[in-house]
């Protein structure tokens, strides 16, 4: 692999992939496209480099025109054959793989030998269709890439945290690509074609779907609809209110395929006294502001539902597994976040300077009876210790918690 003197080193990330690096364990990094996969492996070859300085490296990128000529699982296998060494380690790097169909039968015969360490990228979680996924069952292990936090944003841009750069953040989002986009005034250009392109490639010609207008529709009331409760009912009712032709089963599947897509991310709702999920009612949150604000615009009236998306990513690119809570007397949480045995409890609110709305805030997380952390995230202000223990911050720390 080519050594590149600009690589976007994402320890949040290398530090969980590092200790599986040369175990006979296939290593497979999803996430939407241009969230930086790519450059994650760059940084992979890296330390391999250093770990391994005679070592072979094999890279494929399936979305390069020179490999256009890999159309099936037997030629993958040759080319990749044809390229290993028999005497040394060999570093195995298969860019955008789910393009090949029986990528995985490939990937698993070459852990098969154990000079071989192998390292997958791929844009939409259907290439982890439960056949191969039970195929594949003890012999990978999968993370998922998330596009920047505010701590990487402000880092690989060279800003300082200030509101200029949340603003900016909420704003933009945190594709890295930006980085190398020298005029600001070009970012809505390029995030606009990014989000054609993975709308296109990873939902209408995945799926061979015909109807782009009901597409387009649904991602406009999910853009327009951050943080709200709803199911597939409600929107099939909203779209045919606006003359567009829905019915529930084809909201489930497009919501499905836009989730496969990494587009979004769909929470369930789970009540907190029962400890079960409900059968209904969902939120959903976009993977990428920037993203989100092509589809719909940037409005800065928006600024509350912006702020919950970028508090759920900074969860769920801590490695989180986030739900919504239903709390006593059916008392929404914004967010329980819960890891290994860790879990946390975060309200979201613009301001809780109105009386009111600091009792409503501060009141549902204190009637959670158990002794878990619990916080509110503002927009600005911040105090701690506010309410019988439950610390209050601004969203600029949260985020850089």
């Amino acid at each position: 692999m080519e050594e590149t003197s600009e690589i976007l080193y994402r320890s949040i990330y290398m530090n969980q992939i590092i200790p599986y690096m040369d175990q006979n364990i296939i290593k497979i990094l999803v996430g939407q496209r241009r969230v930086g996969k790519s450059y994650i492996l760059k940084s992979i070859a890296q330390e391999a480099m250093r770990r391994n300085p005679d070592a072979n490296f094999v890279t494929i990128n399936l979305e390069d025109f020179a490999f256009s000529h890999i159309t099936s699982a037997k030629i993958l296998h040759d080319e990749i054959i044809s390229r290993l060494a028999d005497n040394r380690k060999n570093y195995i790097f298969l860019d955008e793989v789910q393009e090949v169909k029986g990528f995985d039968k490939v990937v698993r015969s070459l852990i098969l030998d154990s000079r071989n360490d192998v390292y997958i990228t791929g844009s939409n979680s259907d290439m982890l269709s439960a056949e191969i996924a039970s195929r594949l069952a003890g012999r990978s292990i999968q993370f998922h890439i998330h596009p920047l936090t505010y701590r990487e944003f402000l880092e690989f841009h060279l800003l300082t945290d200030s509101d200029s750069s949340l603003a900016t953040y909420l704003q933009y989002g945190g594709l890295p690509y930006l980085i190398h986009l020298p005029e600001q005034s070009t970012w809505a250009e390029y995030l606009a074609g990014i989000t054609d392109a993975v709308v296109y490639r990873d939902v209408v010609a995945r799926h061979a779907l015909r109807n782009t207008d009901f597409l387009q529709r649904l991602l406009l009331f999910l853009s327009d609809n951050i943080g709200q409760i709803f199911n597939a009912k409600r929107i099939s009712d909203f779209l045919k209110s606006q003359k567009v032709s829905a019915s529930v089963t084809g909201v489930q599947s497009y919501l499905e395929y836009i989730k496969d897509a990494y587009i979004v991310n769909r929470i369930r709702r789970w009540d907190i006294e029962g400890k079960r999920y409900f059968e209904f009612g969902e939120k959903v949150f976009f993977e990428d502001l920037g993203i989100r604000n092509s589809i719909v615009g940037y409005r800065p009236n928006d600024i509350g539902r912006l702020m919950e998306n970028a508090v759920h990513n900074h969860l769920a690119a801590s490695n989180y597994d986030v739900k919504v809570g239903v709390g006593t007397q059916g008392h929404e949480i914004d967010f329980i976040a819960e890891k290994d045995n860790e879990c946390r409890y975060v309200q979201v609110a613009l301001s809780v300077m109105n009386d009111e709305t600091a009792r409503r805030e501060f009141g549902n997380l204190a009637n959670i009876s158990d002794n878990y952390e619990k916080t509110v995230v503002t927009y600005a202000e911040s105090a701690p210790n506010t309410y019988q223990g439950i610390r209050q911050m601004s969203l600029r720390e949260f985020l850089l918690s």
